[in-house]
């Protein structure tokens, strides 16, 4: 990894879905975690090193490509009690501001759109570095996270707990580790 000035990063990047996870964790049976991922996504950014203001980042992920490790639940996952796949294939994410906070922090604000539910959302960053790899190509990369109420995105369903309690937190975090490549 390099210490390049982020002014000389400047540019527009594509993410490297290969060498990027977009996860999420959310609370099962109020003892566990369930972490899962998007398989299948797509997306790209500018990136102004000198006016991190003046960047901007839009991202697609197929609601289908959702990975739990556990078919019978990822199948679950896919129909209306939650993400609705076949009715609403694409979650998207685009962004409205871009701010720089420290010298490797950044908050990233836009719109996440969910089964046809937008909300606006802030993501906070932390620029992990830059390196050139063998191929010639110029990565960069971010981590994040934030939390989110997936009944804000319309997405209700739950059991309740004969013990008291839910089956299904309402509290999702979406975890961000993202390599993107310099277009030439």
């Amino acid at each position: 990894m390099t210490t390049t000035p982020l002014a000389e990063l400047t540019g527009k990047y594509t993410i490297d879905p290969a060498h990027t996870q977009i996860g999420f964790v959310a609370r099962h049976a109020m003892v566990t975690k369930v972490r899962g991922a998007f398989n299948e996504f797509e997306g790209s950014g500018h990136f102004d090193g000198a006016d991190p203001s003046k960047s901007s980042v839009s991202l697609t992920i197929k609601a289908a490509s959702i990975d739990t490790r556990n078919e019978q639940r990822d199948g679950h996952l896919r129909t209306n009690d939650f993400l609705d796949a076949p009715t609403y294939p694409l979650i998207t994410f685009v962004s409205t501001a871009v701010e720089q906070l420290g010298d490797t922090d950044f908050r990233l604000t836009g719109d996440l759109t969910i089964k046809d539910v937008t909300r606006p959302l802030s993501i906070d960053f932390v620029y992990q570095g830059s390196a050139t790899d063998p191929f010639g190509n110029l990565r960069v990369g971010f981590e994040g996270s934030v939390p989110i109420s997936r009944k804000e995105f319309g997405i209700t369903w739950n059991a309740a707990l004969e013990g008291g309690g839910v089956l299904v937190g309402d509290k999702v975090v979406l975890e961000f580790e993202v390599s993107a490549i310099r277009e030439p």
